[in-house]
C-alpha cells in the first residue's frame, strides 16, 4: 500500500504514519526525519538543509525530489510518505515519478486541523522534544507556508478521488480508528 499523508504541522502526520508503517510493514518516509538525520550525521547535505530547517523554510526541490525518489524506489512493499509534497511542483514531480516507476498512490490522507490547535501542539512538541524548528516565529512561518504552498496540493489530490479527509483534532486513537477504516476500504477495493 502506497500512502501519502498531508496536513498542517502538528496534525499528527508522523504519529499516524508510524502506526501505518508498523501495521502494514512498510517504511515511514518522512522528509523532515531524513533531513534531520543528515544534519545529525554532519553530512554536506545536512549542512545545507540545517539553516533552512531552523528558519522554517522549505528545502529546495532539487534536493528533496532525488531523496524522495531514492527512498520510494527502495520501498518495494509500499510506503507511507509524510512531509512531501509540500508544494504543487513537488506534487507534480511525485506523480510523474510514481507513474514512471509504476507505484501509484493507494490513498491520500488529509489530516485536517485548526491553526490554533496546530500552534498549541507544536509548542508542546517543542517543549517535549526540544526541537529548534518549533519556535513561535518558526511555527507561524510554517503554518503560513502550509496555507500558501501546501493547500494547493490538497486541491490537486482532491481531483484524484483518492483523498480522504481525517478529523485530526481528536485523540490519537480516534484519528487512528478513522485512518484504519479508510485503509481497510482501500484494501477491499484492491
Amino acid at each position: 500500500m502506497n500512502v501519502l499523508i498531508v496536513g498542517p504541522q502538528g496534525a499528527g502526520k508522523g504519529t499516524q504514519a508510524q502506526r501505518i508503517a508498523t501495521e502494514y510493514g512498510v517504511p515511514h518516509l518522512a522528509t523532515g526525519d531524513l533531513y534531520r538525520a543528515q544534519v545529525a550525521a554532519g553530512t554536506d547535505l545536512g549542512r545545507v538543509v540545517e539553516p533552512l530547517l531552523e528558519a522554517g523554510k522549505l528545502v529546495p526541490d532539487e534536493i528533496t525530489i532525488p531523496i524522495v525518489r531514492s527512498e520510494i524506489e527502495n520501498a518495494e512493499q509500499g510506503f507511507v510518505l509524510d512531509g512531501y509534497p509540500r508544494n504543487l511542483v513537488q506534487a507534480e514531480a511525485l506523480d510523474a515519478m510514481l507513474e514512471e516507476i509504476g507505484r501509484p498512490l493507494s490513498i491520500i490522507l488529509l489530516l485536517e486541523l485548526d491553526d490554533a490547535i496546530a500552534r498549541e501542539r507544536m509548542r508542546k512538541r517543542a517543549e517535549i522534544e526540544g526541537r529548534a524548528d518549533d519556535t513561535p516565529a518558526v511555527i507561524e512561518r510554517r503554518l503560513a507556508t502550509y496555507h500558501d504552498q501546501t493547500e494547493p496540493v490538497v486541491e490537486h489530490y482532491l481531483a484524484t478521488g483518492k483523498l480522504v479527509k481525517v478529523h485530526a483534532e481528536r485523540s490519537i486513537d480516534e484519528v487512528w480508528a478513522e485512518i484504519q477504516n479508510a485503509l481497510e476500504t482501500v484494501e477491499a477495493r484492491a
